[in-house]
């Protein structure tokens, strides 16, 4: 039997870092979708390559932990739209900063 644990920062030292992006254009799209996800490795290379391009991160764990269960492509789901929507009113009030 395999131990299971809870505890997320040990989740985290075992797996590695996870990372998702979204997208979203309120021009086009009614909800943000998600565009890259992953951990470990993969987790790194998005983060270095949102640092890389002076893309905004949000940690929040309780929300990558829904993100990363996601299909690529999917829209956000309506029980994430709160979360979200603080997400966005944070980079807005970044944007609108500099």
């Amino acid at each position: 039997m395999r131990n299971k644990s809870f505890n997320l920062k040990k989740k985290k030292e075992i797996n590695g870092s996870s990372a998702a992006a979204l997208h979203y254009d309120d021009s086009r799209d009614d909800t943000p979708k998600l565009v890259a996800r992953g951990k470990g490795e993969v987790a790194k290379r998005i983060i270095e390559m949102a640092k890389k391009n002076d893309i905004p991160l949000q940690e929040d764990s309780n929300l990558i932990g829904n993100l990363i269960d996601m299909d690529l492509g999917d829209n956000i789901p309506p029980q994430l739209y709160t979360v979200i929507a603080e997400v966005l009113l944070l980079l807005e009030e970044m944007e609108n900063s500099f």
